[in-house]
């Protein structure tokens, strides 16, 4: 990776959203005294009954990345969507520097969700580094969860001998340090190059936008979480079916990490979308949502 060099860039006015309405009152967390369906900006859509579908967003994103998908799973399945503390229309003030510097304190408020909110045979659809999430999360909660949709999966962004991960060590340290010198200027030219299809430059300038509205100081933490995240021994410990969401193109997480995935997590599906960039559920929405019904529904 060439190194950053970003000068201030001022961000394209915030997407205007029309997000489903918040679920309200209810799962209140006894260990802190505080609301679940607040605190993570919980939403339900679909029947009451039946399946639950988790769907967790990625780093510098929130629910409505799922906004393409989620209508077409909720035709079937239970579809439950929330924001990560720090994220979205989450409760700021729950956020915690130390809790979140790494992925075990979001795995921890995913496996409470699930236990405060009951939900049981759960399929956990985790984008980006929130696939990682899951299987800590289902590992945490074993009996709540029932399948795994790991979404363009990394366990390690950083090359290590024969693994590749697609980044040397000293590209993370001047990916991390161009984040926090200038973060919007990092979003601004980062995003695009994340998304991919430079021809749909909604697209990026949409995940522009995403970032920009994360705080700096937040974002920071977890992107310090993310790309120095190491889950590769993690992976054996997976024992429920799991399906893998690879793009054909990615730059973030290419195709030999997927092949990677799949070798370490026993019994695991492997599928190569026809999409390019990071985010499917945003460039290949249709193709994503029937892969994780079919999958959803097999067995």
């Amino acid at each position: 990776m060439a190194r950053l060099r970003i000068g201030l860039a001022e961000p394209s006015a915030y997407l205007i959203r029309d997000r489903h309405r918040a679920v309200g009152c209810g799962g209140v967390c006894e260990d802190e005294g505080v609301n679940v369906r607040t605190r993570h900006c919980v939403v339900e859509t679909g029947p009451p009954t039946g399946r639950v579908v988790v769907l967790a967003h990625g780093f510098g994103c929130d629910q409505h990345m799922w906004r393409l998908v989620s209508p077409r799973l909720a035709e079937v399945f239970r579809v439950v969507t929330f924001d990560f503390v720090g994220s979205g229309r989450s409760d700021r003030s729950a956020w915690d520097a130390q809790r979140y510097a790494s992925l075990d304190g979001y795995a921890q408020d995913v496996a409470q969700l699930c236990r405060e909110l009951d939900l049981r045979e759960v399929m956990f659809v985790g984008h980006s580094v929130s696939a990682m999430i899951g299987v800590l999360a289902a590992r945490l909660e074993p009996e709540r969860f029932a399948r795994l949709v790991l979404v363009t999966p990394s366990p390690c962004y950083i090359d290590d001998g024969p693994y590749r991960g697609g980044f040397s060590r000293s590209d993370i340290e001047e990916l991390l340090e161009s984040l926090s010198d200038n973060y919007l200027g990092w979003s601004a030219t980062m995003a695009p190059a994340i998304m991919g299809n430079p021809e749909r430059p909604e697209l990026g300038e949409e995940l522009t936008n995403s970032f920009c509205q994360m705080d700096p100081q937040v974002a920071q933490v977890f992107a310090r979480a993310t790309f120095l995240s190491d889950n590769r021994a993690d992976l054996a410990t997976v024992k429920i079916p799991t399906l893998i969401l690879q793009c054909a193109q990615d730059v973030i997480a290419p195709p030999e990490v997927g092949a990677y995935v799949h070798a370490h997590i026993p019994g695991s599906v492997l599928v190569s979308l026809d999409a390019t960039g990071h985010c499917p559920q945003l460039s290949a929405p249709r193709e994503t949502a029937e892969q994780i019904i079919a999958f959803g529904s097999s067995g």
